[in-house]
């Protein structure tokens, strides 16, 4: 299943089309694409979909999906890759 998931930018580099960032989903740190996302900055929180930032989100918000994901289990597939891309 695809899902668009909350993550916590830890890093960032690039400007405009070629921004990108490191992005913690719970502990997974996987690149994404932050060019969607201009005004994002280090540790806010995005909603990820196949790799690219398409919103930021409130702390409490990131918490509660992150919770929900864990009751369905799904927490898991997100480090099926080992955690990088």
């Amino acid at each position: 299943m695809c899902l668009a998931v909350p993550g916590r930018i830890v890093s960032a580099s690039g400007e405009g089309l070629d921004r990108v960032g490191k992005v913690d989903f719970g502990g997974i740190l996987k690149e994404a694409c932050l060019a969607y996302v201009p005004e994002a900055e280090v540790g806010d929180y995005v909603i990820v979909h196949v790799g690219f930032a398409l919103s930021k989100v409130d702390e409490a918000e990131a918490r509660r999906v992150f919770a929900y994901l864990a009751e369905m289990g799904e927490l898991e597939e997100l480090g099926a890759d080992g955690g990088s891309t």
